[in-house]
């Protein structure tokens, strides 16, 4: 008797830890915390995401599993990894690099897992809404370190109202903010929900004045206009679009009226320009320009499984030439575009993949609801900013749409309930 009633705590115990709904739960919380530290450390991202996938293994059923890896929206991204993972072979990097490029496309194997948790998980939401909280208090540390730069945690010299990551990072994450509560702020003032209305336009603007008058991107300023567009085509009538677009003129010219610090921003595109057209100068700008010119080049080379895993550096230090400073500056691992990344790499079969990829993940959030504008929100802006970066291979940006794409997804799933469908 004193044996059965000693082992009945170990048996509980036991219990417990082979309960999935337990292991579901806490799955879910790590996936707050990696949304909530995010915006602030890529450390912290990458220790809870490793406990994430621990927690998750034990509560996946592999039949289903499996079964939802024929969806195309989970069999594209693993196509695309599997790829750069075969790429290493014909690459002439040398194999420490080729490790390294890969690296990137790692992330792209945790969607099918977030689709596959929260496609089960009625906790989504609390993902969602921990990123936009922990953006909203980095806002608040942004102000605070313009005012007082000491609490910095950057170095000295480093860019103004930026408490860690950096100002593209920082950009991303408020304009992505900042177009998601548009959504909520629209549906509140139909229900006539004024106060709730105003504290989220409140939030809203926080965010866009602080891009305004402490910094921006210019990635930024180019794709926060275009999702504010597909938002107002979706959502809007034509007659409110053309009395929102007419008010959208006047404040953003005042903005940059009253923002010296916006008017360095856009006005560094038509300096960089000059200066690298007319004085061959290393800018920013014309070195982009150079690394697209001569990722197409390499493209043609190889057009149709490109050069391999990591073999970007080594072709543009062939390709280099000219005075030692600038060749020195025109060598790059990065295109600092996602097409060219991709296509450099592993040709017009990569190209293909990434395109589907984000047009079924796309079409994943042709729905109405708060929850598919978020996922559509993600996609654009990964989609629009990789064209000026390697967004989607980026730690930082990559992450956001790994995690906004995959929780969203899943909820979305859920909600439908139509496995198979997709």
């Amino acid at each position: 008797m004193n044996s059965t009633a000693d082992s009945s705590p170990a048996t509980h115990t036991l219990s417990a830890w082979r309960d999935p709904a337990r292991w579901a739960k806490a799955a879910d919380i790590f996936a707050v915390l990696i949304a909530f530290s995010l915006p602030w450390s890529t450390s912290l991202v990458g220790i809870f995401a490793v406990i994430w996938l621990l927690a998750v293994a034990p509560t996946l059923d592999l039949r289903l599993f499996l079964q939802s890896l024929k969806r195309p929206i989970c069999a594209l991204p693993i196509a695309l990894f599997v790829l750069a993972l075969v790429g290493t072979l014909w690459s002439d990097a040398p194999w420490d690099v080729r490790r390294y490029a890969l690296s990137p496309a790692t992330k792209l194997l945790v969607l099918p897992l977030l689709f596959y948790h929260f496609e089960r998980s009625a906790r989504g939401m609390w993902v969602l809404v921990a990123f936009l909280v922990s953006c909203a208090l980095l806002m608040v540390m942004s102000w605070l370190v313009l005012m007082y730069p000491s609490l910095t945690l950057k170095p000295e010299g480093a860019d103004r109202g930026i408490f860690v990551k950096n100002y593209i990072d920082q950009s991303q994450e408020f304009a992505l903010c900042a177009v998601i509560l548009a959504y909520p702020v629209i549906t509140l003032l139909r229900d006539k929900k004024l106060w709730q209305a105003l504290l989220l336009i409140a939030l809203a603007a926080s965010f866009i004045a602080n891009m305004a008058f402490v910094i921006v991107s210019r990635t930024a300023l180019v794709t926060m206009p275009v999702m504010l567009a597909v938002f107002a085509l979706m959502h809007l009538k034509w007659r409110t679009n053309v009395i929102l677009f007419l008010i959208t003129i006047v404040l953003g010219g005042l903005a940059w009226t009253a923002s010296p610090q916006l008017q360095a921003t856009t006005d560094r595109f038509v300096r960089e320009y000059r200066l690298y057209k007319e004085l061959n100068q290393p800018t920013s700008l014309g070195l982009r320009l150079v690394f697209w010119e001569k990722s197409l080049r390499f493209f043609a080379e190889a057009p149709i499984i490109g050069h391999g895993t990591g073999s970007t550096r080594r072709l543009f230090e062939a390709a280099a030439t000219g005075p030692a400073g600038l060749v020195q500056r025109e060598v790059i691992g990065n295109p600092h575009n996602q097409t060219l990344n991709v296509a450099v790499q592993w040709g017009s079969i990569g190209v293909a993949l990434l395109y589907a990829m984000w047009l079924v993940h796309l079409l994943l959030f042709r729905g109405e609801g708060l929850v598919a504008w978020i996922g559509l929100m993600v996609v654009l802006q990964n989609f629009f900013s990789s064209l000026f970066n390697s967004h989607l291979f980026d730690f930082h940006e990559g992450w956001m749409y790994v995690l906004g794409v995959g929780v969203a997804g899943g909820m979305i799933l859920r909600a439908k309930d139509t496995e198979g469908r997709y």
